[in-house]
């Protein structure tokens, strides 16, 4: 039985060393350690791959040692904000932190260098890093036994020059939009659009012309086909729809976002998703921030092959391209606040910008910009200079700052989260046979106009919008529709977590009660 033992052991040796021999390579593997800068991000593998070696070699060279990143990646940027929000507010009660006066009245609430785990927020939209300069209020010890309630911003400014932000920069704006806060408390990285990606196979073989606008999503052929972001979890999906409301108005733009969220195969919490499914044909189209979608049509794409051969497309909206600053952010009470301060300045040399779009160099010689080492990232620089002396070495062709739309913003953002996750995402299956309900009426109303009454009732079921007590300045209470006139009043009232709790559940009850009426009234038999 000696060789029965020294089997199984062999056997247990293999079953202990194998892990081991197959895990994958870590990330960081060639990177030498050093001073450690703790970035949390969105961002995917691939971005911070590059940006950790790139760091790395330009920090030797301008300051005589390598950098090591401890990259923090929880999800996408909405669930970075709230991690942080909880974590600086623990804080706060916690009682770990100074009270600054300016001797005017005011004062500063400071977290001294190290408290906090982060340094930097590095990625997501020029939205949520000012959220981290919006911050949150507390109530803080002003000394002498009394408090006081006052804002305190999570981010902090970076402190460069006008002079240096003049050179990067040039005007900050980009359409209407800006590059980089005025007092610093985000700094633009890079550029995003927003746009819709689509499997060239499926619409061909479904006979359909391929999209070139939001509004060609809502097509009634697409039921169960359209791939999307839950807003409430992604950041990124936040800002497309919030620029189909921009680019459309209120009436056009909850309709479109509406029966978008009508013909959705599913709502994921992540944004990377969507193309990945439309690639592999489990759904027709989806939206997408530009460089997944490239990135997506680049990778099923034929070595050698010309781009305009992927079964995939990608397309930025005429008339609604939105394009956004990709920022960083410095992080109050991080461990290492001149190296973060030292992270964005490389970020904005023409080495760091040309990963961002030149084609992946291996070697890593030459004269700088030498591009990324391993991965294309495919992705738009945001500063103008790179578009003037090496638009002839990008992977795409492109130019943000002509293509961006100057829309203004309208400032209905934060209604998407709680309306499309009321009338879509927690109310899919009742909004998905309402939306066939109707069409099936407007079929038949097409063909005989006796059901034309009823077909008005349905849709009016259909697109409604509930409504919201608000107590006003005069302590009265009002029954509003939300609407674009009444939008403000109602934003207020889900600023209380409570309240905010409660209308949402009275929200859904009131989307699935009108969709359920949608089939009734499709159900019946024809008028008289």
């Amino acid at each position: 039985m000696r060789w029965m033992a020294a089997i199984l052991g062999v056997l247990l040796v293999g079953l202990l060393v194998l892990p081991w021999l197959a895990r994958p390579s870590d990330p960081r593997d060639g990177v030498v350690d050093g001073p450690t800068l703790v970035i949390i991000t969105p961002h995917t593998e691939q971005i911070r791959y590059e940006y950790e070696r790139a760091f790395s070699r330009w920090h030797e060279a301008n300051f005589g040692e390598p950098v090591r990143i401890d990259w923090r990646a929880p999800g996408g940027t909405s669930e970075i904000r709230r991690l942080l929000i909880d974590q600086y507010q623990a804080a706060i009660r916690n009682g770990e932190y100074e009270y600054l006066p300016d001797g005017e009245g005011g004062g500063e609430v400071v977290i001294e260098p190290g408290r906090m785990g982060y340094d930097l927020l590095f990625g997501g939209g020029s939205y949520e890093h000012g959220q981290m300069e919006r911050g949150f209020t507390a109530n803080v010890d002003v000394g002498g036994g009394a408090t006081q309630e006052m804002r305190v911003p999570i981010s902090v400014p970076a402190g460069f020059s006008q002079e240096q932000l003049d050179e990067w920069f040039g005007l900050n704006e980009i359409g209407n939009q800006l590059l980089y806060q005025p007092e610093q408390y985000w700094i633009g990285t890079a550029l995003s659009g927003f746009g819709i990606i689509f499997n060239i196979d499926l619409y061909t073989e479904r006979g359909m012309e391929t999209p070139t606008g939001f509004e060609d999503l809502t097509d009634p052929r697409l039921m169960g086909l359209v791939a999307l972001a839950d807003p409430r979890q992604s950041g990124s999906i936040t800002t497309t729809f919030d620029s189909i409301l921009n680019a459309y108005g209120w009436d056009d733009g909850w309709r479109i976002l509406r029966e978008l969220a009508a013909n959705t195969r599913y709502f994921t919490s992540a944004a990377t998703k969507p193309p990945l499914d439309v690639a592999a044909g489990e759904a027709m189209a989806g939206l997408a921030i530009d460089f997944y979608g490239r990135t997506q049509s680049q990778a099923v794409t034929a070595p050698g092959a010309p781009p305009e051969s992927s079964r995939v497309g990608y397309v930025d909206p005429v008339g609604a391209v939105y394009i956004d600053a990709d920022p960083a952010s410095i992080l109050r009470g991080g461990p290492n606040p001149e190296l973060a301060r030292r992270f964005i300045e490389f970020c904005l040399t023409e080495q760091a910008q040309s990963l961002w779009q030149f084609p992946a160099n291996p070697e890593q010689d030459g004269a700088e910009p030498v591009g990324p080492e391993r991965y294309e990232l495919r992705r738009a620089p945001v500063r103008r200079v790179m578009y003037e002396k090496y638009a002839d070495r990008f992977i795409d062709r492109l130019d943000p700052f002509a293509a961006a739309a100057k829309v203004d913003s309208r400032g209905w953002r934060s209604a998407i989260p709680v309306m499309m996750g009321a009338f879509g995402v927690d109310s899919d299956g009742e909004l998905q046979r309402a939306w066939a309900a109707l069409w099936e009426l407007r079929e038949r109303a097409a063909g005989d106009p006796s059901w034309a009454s009823v077909l008005a009732e349905a849709e009016t079921a259909f697109y409604a919008f509930p409504t919201q007590e608000v107590v006003g300045e005069d302590n009265q209470a009002r029954v509003l529709e939300f609407n674009e006139q009444n939008y403000r009043p109602i934003r207020n009232v889900w600023r209380d977590p409570e309240a905010a709790a409660e209308a949402r559940i009275a929200y859904m009850a009131f989307f699935r009660d009108r969709y359920r009426e949608v089939e009734e009234l499709a159900s019946r038999g024809r008028p008289d």
